[in-house]
């Protein structure tokens, strides 16, 4: 087996490494900035309502928070979907231009996008969505079905099929690579990590089940979001449900 310092990931955290004498004098890369906010223009919107149902005790949500891949047939509501997303990347203040949010970013760049893949969700169809952070609101990519594909890409685990939603975290890299270059990607898996606890902790208050999901086939969710997989490409996911029995 490959040795510990011969891993991809073990190189490029030795490579990224801040030190005082070559903090200022490393080489970096020449990346041109992206857009602050990704906006479908001619998509059909979903409006989501204020968020609803989070006045619970942190303590009690991190108490109880665990993976639960369980999950009931009942629907999921559009208000506990719009209090999810709050959760995630709701914004909160602004700072002149810049919308603060719920989880924070480092430069506050925001580099990560949210995708739903709806499945069972009251007043919302089935679909691919995009939650467009600027004029808050879910933009409909494509209507239908998608929660076989969305299981398969997912390393086949079922329980991604039963969920009401699937939510899918993606990075417009250049946004936050231009200003941090080769050590950016760590911030960007930082602010996925932020925000998809965040939305873990919300399920747990709404009293729904959530499982994180960093197994699946990266391109075959690219292709299924229509993304080229290197401006933008998947980095995390999500399944949500009302909990079934089990959970």
């Amino acid at each position: 087996m490959p040795d510990l310092k011969e891993s991809l990931g073990y190189r490029y955290l030795q490579e990224t490494k801040f030190s005082r004498e070559t903090i200022m004098s490393r080489p970096r890369p020449r990346v041109g900035p992206g857009a602050q906010f990704k906006v479908y223009d001619r998509a059909p919107v979903f409006e989501l309502p204020d968020p609803q149902g989070l006045e619970v005790f942190l303590s009690d949500v991190l108490q109880s928070r665990r993976s639960r891949r369980t999950y009931a047939s009942r629907t999921v509501t559009r208000e506990q979907v719009g209090a999810l997303l709050w959760a995630a990347q709701g914004v909160t203040a602004m700072a002149g231009r810049l919308k603060l949010r719920t989880s924070p970013s480092a430069g506050g760049l925001y580099p990560v996008e949210t995708y739903a893949v709806i499945q069972n969700v009251t007043g919302i169809p089935p679909g691919l969505y995009h939650l467009n952070v600027r004029d808050w609101c879910l933009e409909q990519l494509q209507q239908g079905d998608f929660s076989a594909r969305v299981a398969q890409a997912g390393l086949g685990q079922g329980f991604m099929a039963q969920a009401g939603l699937n939510v899918i975290w993606t990075s417009i890299l250049r946004r936050n690579m231009a200003k941090y270059g080769h050590r950016g990607l760590r911030y960007v898996f930082l602010d996925a990590g932020h925000i998809c606890q965040n939305l873990l902790l919300a399920a747990e208050a709404l009293s729904l089940g959530a499982c994180a999901v960093g197994a699946f086939f990266d391109d075959e969710l690219n292709a299924l979001l229509d993304l080229d997989g290197q401006e933008e490409s998947v980095i995390y996911s999500a399944s949500v449900g009302v909990l079934g029995r089990e959970g």
